[in-house]
């Protein structure tokens, strides 16, 4: 097999330029030319087109080249890329240009099954379908007992456990029994004092996430819980629900002495402090 020919002579004017610079040695052979050096990967053509005419330049280079350093050799190494026609690079350019500003944008590529709505990701399409619930509201479970409505069937399962007042995971220290192991695993915290859940405002410790969540709406002044009457708003969502008795004239709290009722337990536990 013949040898070819390389299309590209200017690739080793090049490289002999910048290693010559790089050297100390600013003498430019040619007509000149400023180094080029283009961000192309060679394929197997363009490493074979060139071997060649590279191994001639080296044999004539070899006395002059024989005392260069390993920083030297290391770029004559990587500088074996052929230049590419003007509108090669100018296209190169272009998709890093669009590339840096895709980045620069926020734009995420979607992994796995991505939330439109927020761009969170999951891995199963069926978890990706249980996060939108919580976008769109919607709630497919229902409670067969109080028709409360739920957006996951474990939830579901979970709420079915008040009616049938079951209560499989016990406490091993005071045997106190609860319907969900989360709570289990809270209630163990009193036992340990354990509060792992810290303000960054003011140094306090909680036992639950909750509880330093709606701690912090001091600090903020959130009050998320809106009444629909008359507007008033709270910081807790039991806060409402109690304020809402008001207008209901609910009072479920009943004295087991006087039957008396209240609307609210405070104020029940009260009364039996200070009447009976």
């Amino acid at each position: 097999m013949g040898r070819r020919k390389n299309p590209h002579p200017k690739r080793a004017v090049n490289a002999r330029t910048v290693l010559k610079v790089v050297k100390g040695r600013r003498e430019e052979e040619g007509e000149g030319e400023e180094p080029v050096l283009c961000s192309r990967n060679p394929d197997e053509d363009d490493f074979e087109a060139n071997h060649h005419q590279i191994q001639k330049e080296e044999e004539e280079e070899e006395g002059e080249e024989e005392g260069e350093d390993d920083d030297v050799k290391r770029l004559r190494r990587i500088l074996t890329c052929v230049p590419c026609d003007d509108d090669v690079v100018m296209e190169q350019n272009q998709m890093r240009e669009e590339e840096t500003a895709f980045i620069k944008k926020g734009v995420k590529r979607k992994r796995g099954h991505e939330c439109d709505v927020c761009e969170k990701v999951f891995q199963s399409p069926s978890d990706l379908t249980r996060h939108k619930r919580t976008h769109t509201k919607e709630k497919p479970y229902e409670c067969d007992v109080c028709e409360k409505r739920f957006s996951q069937p474990g939830h579901l399962t979970q709420h079915k456990r008040i009616h049938m007042n079951e209560k499989p995971y016990e406490c091993d220290v005071c045997e106190k029994r609860f319907s969900r192991s989360s709570h289990l695993q809270t209630h163990m915290r009193i036992h340990t004092n354990e509060k792992p859940y810290e303000c960054d405002v003011c140094e306090r410790c909680f036992s639950e996430s909750g509880s330093l969540k709606r701690h912090m709406r001091i600090h903020t002044n959130e009050k998320p819980h809106k009444c629909d009457v008359c507007d008033k708003a709270f910081r807790q969502s039991g806060h409402l629900k109690r304020h809402m008795r008001i207008h209901s004239n609910e009072k479920p709290y009943e004295c087991d002495v006087c039957e008396k009722c209240f609307s609210d337990s405070g104020n029940l536990k009260r009364h039996k402090r200070t009447q009976h």
